[in-house]
């Protein structure tokens, strides 16, 4: 008989800190939709509520880093096995403070799976995904290749939340999620086999 498979600890990460924003919005319904996927215990991590210096405090001494606010979301970071990162779209790149954030720890990201929810104008936010790619390639983490996009994303929901294309949002995000929970299970043992020290 099999066991039960561990569930995955998925840290989704709302990207923006501005007044107004729809990241919050967004979130919520992903991280419905991982309810509803089954197999993950979801850790929301709102950078507006993460308290985070203004400015990178350097790497850790002896294990710590320099402000408790950072050690706390250091230990988030680590515990997590994947990412969702839900990111607007400003000015063809994506926010400050997520940069900020992203930039805070590094270890800890290392060779663990993440996926990206955008919204934004006419590229749905595509453009900043493209640039997060990046960044997180140099973390020596794996982006998986399907993400999720709102286009005109001020217009993509109704009043409680919920995209007006369900179906397809909903199809989007299991997409995205079955390949994330693969790329989490298979780094999981390959962590457990080998230790990742690049």
């Amino acid at each position: 008989m099999d066991m039960p498979k561990k569930p995955i600890r998925l840290a989704v990460i709302v990207g923006s800190t501005r007044q107004g924003r729809l990241g919050p919005t967004v979130a919520k319904w992903f991280i419905e939709r991982a309810r509803v996927h089954g197999g993950l215990d979801t850790d929301v991590i709102d950078l507006a509520e993460a308290g985070l210096p203004s400015e990178l405090g350097g790497p850790p001494k002896e294990g710590k880093y320099a402000s408790a606010e950072v050690n706390a979301y250091a230990r988030r970071i680590a515990e997590a096995e994947a990412f969702v990162v839900v990111t607007p779209e400003y000015n063809r790149g994506y926010p400050a403070a997520l940069k900020l954030a992203i930039d805070s720890v590094y270890a800890e990201w290392h060779a663990k799976p993440v996926g990206f929810v955008s919204h934004g104008g006419q590229s749905g936010g595509l453009r900043a995904v493209e640039q997060l790619r990046q960044v997180f390639a140099e973390l020596h983490t794996v982006t998986v290749r399907d993400s999720v996009s709102f286009p005109m994303a001020w217009e993509q929901f109704d009043e409680d939340g919920n995209p007006h294309d369900a179906e397809g949002a909903g199809v989007a995000a299991k997409q995205l999620l079955d390949e994330l929970v693969w790329w989490a299970e298979a780094l999981r043992q390959a962590r457990a086999d080998r230790p990742y020290a690049f």
